[in-house]
């Protein structure tokens, strides 16, 4: 299985942090050494880097340690491999464009003989995950043709990922740089730092950080990975079939399926 990272924030945050830690479970830590891949909003953009290498070892992955990119907007992740090949193609998080902006997906699973309709949308790689991920998005175009909030666009994405976690494990991290949705099909945790912060200690690397050294007391950061990153803060764990929809760093609406 692989391993997910996302941060929705009220001002622009680096993750280095949190993504310091993640990189220890791709091959050090943990076994997730078939490639990793994090995304960084900014405005409209998303800055996007990939290696198929295990993070670990990778070269691209100590880059964005030493290089602090602020963002509102994040997601990460550490590959597994179970479906596809180990190659760039087939390295999260995958993009696309609809309606003008970019959307940013990755995906913790495996979906069992998952064959969706073709769509516009199509996978450039070989994985279940960028097959879920185009047949999710051509589903979105074909219910609403013009932009919507994603307040509307909720009933899609919840009976989607309903669907795929009938086939199989269905985590996943979904963006379009305003909004953050994420699904829990078995296994995600958030945590929300805020004033009054404190010290934060990472499982997986000889790290601490004193939050309230880098924070103002207005900021609002939420974190969600697949397992709690530190261990001395109380992470929530998400139950089966949990849905949350974030907006800088808060909670926008929520559920179960």
């Amino acid at each position: 299985m692989c391993e997910l990272l996302g941060m929705s924030a009220n001002v622009p945050t680096d993750i280095v942090f949190s993504f310091t830690g993640l990189m220890q479970r791709g091959g050090g830590t943990g076994p997730h050494r078939d490639g990793w891949g994090i995304g960084f909003y900014e405005g409209r953009g998303l800055r996007l880097f990939q290696d198929p290498a295990a993070s670990v070892e990778s070269e691209v992955a100590r880059l964005v340690q030493r290089y602090p990119i602020k963002s509102e907007t994040v997601i990460g992740h550490i590959r597994q491999a179970n479906v596809g090949k180990v190659c760039l193609s087939n390295t999260h998080p995958f993009v696309r464009e609809l309606w003008g902006r970019n959307w940013c997906f990755a995906h913790n699973g495996q979906l069992a003989g998952f064959e969706p309709p073709k769509g516009f949308y199509t996978p450039v790689g070989d994985t279940d995950s960028e097959a879920a991920f185009c047949n999710l998005l051509n589903r979105v175009r074909g219910a609403f043709p013009e932009a919507v909030m994603a307040e509307i666009l909720l009933p899609v994405l919840i009976q989607a990922c309903f669907e795929y976690r009938q086939k199989g494990v269905f985590n996943c991290l979904l963006s379009d740089g305003d909004w953050l949705f994420s699904f829990c099909s078995t296994k995600l945790a958030h945590i929300t730092r805020r004033a009054p912060f404190g010290p934060a200690r990472l499982k997986d690397a000889d790290l601490q950080v004193d939050f309230q050294a880098e924070t103002t007391p207005n900021d609002v950061v939420t974190v969600i990975a697949t397992e709690p990153l530190t261990d001395n803060e109380t992470w929530n764990i998400f139950q089966p079939g949990d849905w949350i929809l974030w907006r800088r760093g808060e909670i926008v609406a929520q559920g179960r399926t």
